[in-house]
């Protein structure tokens, strides 16, 4: 036996071993210093202190909840575009914006809050229009895109190459050949399974195409947290498509596997529309560094209805958490009523608490949840909270009929919300998404008419459907709650 290189051997692994605390030791203090909640930071720091072979590389995965390229790359693009497209005095908004004067006291803090956490305020002159499902969501988005005249920005997180992807791209295609100027950005983790040859046809035709691939340098890249949960078709800066629908056979009802698939998008027109395509310029800017110069920016009222909406376009990226704040506010002024339709809940402890509190003081709070889902680690969502939200008098409801896919939340007589956001902590602090907030009767109506729809469809359960599981099931449901900070 050489006992030098057995020496040597036991001395380059105490080195190794040394090297692995310390990065470990140094990569706690990261989490210290970028960690949003204080549950998650303890989290991390106990894990990487701990057992850092195993945590370190987990961590550079999933443990930043902060985009700072994104801010980095955005901080020339902003002073130029946003600040000019916002409510200056002599900004092309102007004309459209709340005044906020002749209101309340109440109402006029609550329509501030928002203005200050949306890029651009509430605006009048809009029209919101609900797309139930995939026929007449893509139906709508398809005669958007034939009546394009200048440029059309479309933005996806999942596009598939099946039947309803290759119909896409062949409009996307003809637009393009037709001289309007055509881009399209999707997610590179949404996306993943989406072949060359899909993209190669779309830049033959003269569509330029972005993946949203998150941080740029080779260490940050490994970050795959970061996701672009966006879906957004704007056309000419006059009309604008959002909401829960990808690109898929499946968001049509046509997977066997998954079978029915319910879901809501909007179609919009007025100034709302910049929103949109504000969010997609500043996207599209990190993933090319091109400025978009060839947009409109001054807004067009809608002829058919003057409702009063803004879009909130949040992400990690954000100085503070906005969707979240956005709904914890909802919640906490809510009087009436909140029905929130999600398919996924998990809450952190802010908007439970709040729910919780809500239905204490007796607002009719109800979560709409699929009792089907997509995933097999899904299925225990739904009774992951039953029990804590349940015995202050929160409703539960499982939608029966297939799938339901839609993030839909109508608070009282006059706030409707429509997006890509879900209830959880991936879309409130993780994933970039777009939510479109109406404050107005009409809209309102037409939500809670679709909702009662769904509720019909649904079936609600109580304590005793998580009492009566087996302990396997109750334990897989606690454990979801363990894993809400990556969800």
């Amino acid at each position: 036996m050489d006992f030098g290189t057995l020496d040597l051997n036991i001395g380059l692994a105490g080195f190794g071993l040394a090297a692995v605390y310390l990065l470990g030791f140094l990569s706690a203090i990261d989490a210290i210093m970028n960690t949003r909640t204080p549950q998650g930071a303890t989290a991390w720091v106990f894990a990487l202190a701990t057992i850092p072979l195993v945590t370190i590389p987990v961590y550079f995965v999933l443990g930043r909840s902060r985009f700072d390229d994104y801010i980095e790359a955005l901080s020339d693009f902003d002073v130029e575009i946003t600040d000019g497209v916002n409510a200056a005095e002599d900004g092309p908004l102007k004309p459209f914006l709340v005044g906020h004067g002749q209101r309340d006291v109440r109402e006029r803090g609550e329509m501030r809050a928002f203005d200050e956490m949306a890029t651009l305020p509430f605006t009048t002159g809009n029209s919101v229009d609900l797309l139930v499902d995939g026929d007449a969501t893509f139906e709508a988005i398809f005669a958007g895109i034939d009546a394009a005249e200048r440029y059309v920005l479309a933005q996806f997180y999942i596009i598939h190459d099946d039947r309803i992807g290759t119909a896409f791209k062949e409009r996307l295609i003809a637009a393009a050949r037709r001289g309007v100027t055509v881009r399209l950005m999707y997610d590179s983790i949404g996306s993943i399974q989406l072949p060359r040859s899909y993209r190669r046809e779309l830049d033959e035709a003269g569509v330029a195409v972005c993946r949203f691939t998150g941080p740029r340098s080779w260490l940050k890249r490994l970050r795959l947290n970061f996701r672009n949960h966006r879906k957004i078709v704007v056309v000419d800066g006059v009309r604008a498509y959002a909401g829960g629908l990808n690109v898929g056979d499946e968001y049509l009802g046509r997977d066997p596997d998954i079978g029915p698939w319910r879901d809501t998008h909007l179609a919009l027109e007025g100034p709302v529309v910049q929103g949109l395509q504000l969010s997609f310029a500043r996207d599209w800017y990190y993933g090319t560094r091109e400025e978009l110069a060839d947009l409109e920016w001054a807004p067009t009222a809608s002829a058919s209805d003057d409702a009063t909406a803004l879009v909130l376009a949040s992400g990690p990226a954000d100085e503070i958490e906005t969707c979240g704040l956005l709904y914890a506010h909802t919640i906490e002024s809510a009087e009436e009523r909140i029905w929130i339709a999600t398919p996924y809940f998990v809450p952190d402890g802010r908007v439970l608490g709040a729910l919780q509190l809500a239905a204490l003081r007796g607002v009719d709070v109800r979560i709409l949840m699929p009792r089907t889902s997509d995933s097999v680690f899904f299925k225990y969502v739904p009774y992951a909270y039953l029990a804590e939200v349940a015995r202050t008098g929160v409703r539960v409801f499982l939608y029966e009929d297939g799938f339901m896919h839609q993030k839909v939340a109508l608070v009282d007589r006059d706030f409707a919300a429509v997006g890509t956001a879900n209830f959880d902590n991936r879309s409130f602090r993780l994933n970039f998404e777009a939510t479109v907030v109406a404050r107005d009767g009409g809209v309102c109506d037409r939500v809670e008419r679709m909702l009662e729809r769904d509720l019909a469809r649904a079936t609600e359960i109580g304590l005793e459907d998580v009492e009566d599981k087996p302990f396997a099931f109750r334990f897989a449901a606690n454990a979801t709650k363990l894993l809400a900070p990556v969800l």
